[in-house]
């Protein structure tokens, strides 16, 4: 075989996916973090090209932090840029499904590409260490008195600490109209914010609050969960009496148009990710629950998550 026909025979056989990665031109992935870093779509995004690089299914890894409208921005401006393209990824999850919803805007999730969903999280309620409200009880008296007089933090409109927000309202006898809710683009924004004591309550997944939790610069009041989350002792809205109970969760999806091959393949590369040490390290680290699915069982689980999200949202009094 002549050289010139070798090489093409080589090229056609990379692009079929039928050599060994080390046969292969370098892989360059590209990540799509729709928001500001700090948060909790930055930490798993960044710990999840960690894993992969671990994995060796891709020689780099580039992130892209764009914040904003519960990550609707990030997603609008991936839609554009991803078409056809096996090499990038959107991170995504729960809080995106409730800014579609609120929001409505021209770009949805259903143009993209479903990949895995990765973890699953609740979320906790916290003060400020010098807060003078000490407990969920202290909260919510002080948010039947004066609803406005509670400022809410957390992520954007339709997050689910936002909707905890209002789910506790209704539970409570309060119009959920009322929630003063203060959304932030970043888990570091809504940081600072609850440090500086510009917000009275803060929300969000455990893992942006547990340095600040263990420090003793916040106290955590209450967690969205049934039951007590392990090694964490932090009372449950439903043992405190409000019937609040809420789970996030994060995941990736892959460009618009994608091919049955480039679908497969990023699949399992996000696959053979979560099975090495540095994924296990980050769920371990972050209290981030295991919650891989794939394929057709994940399409149908973000279809009931919009229907079931919608609903809430809508007794919630926030549609």
């Amino acid at each position: 075989m002549r050289r010139d026909e070798f090489l093409k025979s080589m090229v056609a056989l990379a692009a079929a996916g039928s050599l060994p990665l080390s046969a292969q031109a370098a892989t360059n992935l590209k990540m799509m973090i729709p928001a500001n870093p700090g948060g909790g779509w930055d930490g798993t995004g960044r710990a999840l090209g960690q894993a992969i690089l671990e994995a060796k299914t891709a020689d780099n890894v580039q992130y892209e932090n764009k914040g904003g409208a519960a990550g609707v921005i990030g997603l609008a401006q991936f839609a554009n840029s991803a078409k056809g393209d096996g090499d990038q990824l959107l991170m995504m999850g729960a809080v995106m499904i409730g800014g579609i919803i609120t929001g409505k805007p021209p770009v949805s999730l259903t143009s993209c590409t479903p990949i895995a969903r990765l973890t699953s999280e609740y979320n906790v309620f916290v003060v400020p260490a010098e807060s003078p409200l000490k407990t969920m009880k202290d909260v919510v008296e002080q948010f039947k008195k004066d609803p406005g007089s509670v400022k809410w933090g957390g992520g954007s409109r339709g997050s689910t600490e936002h909707i905890s927000a209002a789910m506790l309202a209704r539970n409570i006898g309060v119009d959920p109209k009322k929630v003063n809710y203060v959304a932030f683009r970043g888990g570091g924004e809504a940081v600072a914010a609850i440090l500086g004591g510009n917000v009275t309550v803060g929300g969000s997944g455990y893992s942006e609050f547990a340095e600040y939790i263990k420090s003793g610069k916040m106290r955590a009041i209450a967690v969205t969960s049934d039951k007590r989350l392990p090694n964490i002792a932090v009372p449950t809205m439903k043992e405190q009496g409000y019937s609040v109970v809420l789970g996030n969760w994060r995941g990736v999806y892959g460009g618009p148009g994608l091919s049955a091959a480039q679908r497969t393949a990023l699949t399992d590369m996000v696959v053979k990710a979560t099975k090495t040490k540095a994924w296990q390290d980050s769920l371990t680290k972050n209290a981030w629950t295991p919650a891989l699915m794939t394929g057709k069982e994940f399409e149908e689980f973000v279809d009931y998550e919009f229907s079931s999200l919608r609903a809430i949202m809508y007794l919630s009094g926030m549609l």
